[in-house]
């Protein structure tokens, strides 16, 4: 009678470590790089997926990437959550997720804040890949994320994790949505400047393609936030402006518990 209770126990605990294996935890630790009274960037979208769902191409016109004005534009990262739910990769089981800072200050991620969170990317051997989006602030329509929707496999196709990664991003790496003229005077988003906001008909490209970039940078200095921080620093190309980091979460508690457990019920028998 013993053994047979022992060998359903076991059973049970071997069936459910093969559903928890299915799924996997990480670790998703974002760093605004950043000294000083430098740039801001908004709440952090992430996503895990099959690699089909493209959040935007550089030379492609935004309005074919739903969602993603709202976060370039305003830092409104919801449209592009709803966008992703919809896609083929969303319905295949996609995760997504915003990761906001600890205090929930507008905007969050101030220069050399980090912040650490866990991210369920369920069927770990189907989400393999990673992506990423977040507005740079102040500014009218300045944001980062990898159009590549392949380019960051986490997880094998048997689910095991590649990682640690580490995703860095600099100032090369920014993009302009095309879609807002670039003027710090004209309602730029998380500044406290007054004005009009003046539309745009572009494509998305890489910010920095001439010295008027850095001038348009360079012209928040001495405006605030609306959190109350001043601008008095620009990034530049080459310095790195965000870092995201990946590992694995702590796994294996209930299995090690099950295991406890068996150990404590031989004995007793």
């Amino acid at each position: 009678m013993h053994t047979n209770t022992s060998t359903l126990m076991i059973a049970a605990l071997l069936a459910g470590a093969g559903s928890f294996a299915s799924a996997e935890t990480v670790s998703v630790t974002i760093e605004n790089t950043l000294q000083g009274e430098n740039f801001f960037f908004t709440p952090v979208w992430i996503a895990a997926h099959n690699g089909g769902f493209d959040t935007f191409d550089t030379g492609m016109a935004a309005f074919n990437f739903p969602g993603l004005t709202d976060l370039a534009e305003n830092g409104n990262a919801s449209p592009l959550g709803e966008a992703f739910a919809l896609s083929a990769a969303g319905t295949a089981g996609g995760v997504d997720t915003v990761i906001d800072s600890a205090n929930g200050s507008s905007p969050p991620f101030s220069p050399g804040e980090s912040v650490t969170a866990s991210f369920d990317v369920g069927d770990a051997s189907v989400n393999r890949f990673f992506s990423f989006a977040s507005m740079v602030v102040p500014s009218n329509d300045l944001f980062f994320g990898n159009d590549n929707p392949s380019a960051h496999e986490l997880f094998d196709a048997m689910g095991n994790f590649n990682g640690p990664a580490t995703i860095e991003i600099f100032g090369s790496d920014i993009l302009d949505n095309g879609t807002e003229v670039n003027s710090a005077t004209n309602d730029a988003a998380f500044s406290t400047n007054d004005g009009q906001s003046l539309p745009e008909i572009g494509v998305i490209d890489p910010f920095f393609s001439g010295p008027e970039d850095e001038a348009y940078l360079e012209s928040f200095f001495g405006s605030t936030t609306n959190d109350g921080s001043t601008i008095n620093a620009a990034f530049g190309p080459d310095d790195l402006v965000a870092r995201i980091t990946i590992t694995p979460a702590p796994s294996g508690t209930l299995l090690l518990a099950g295991a406890g457990l068996l150990a404590a019920r031989r004995r007793r028998g």
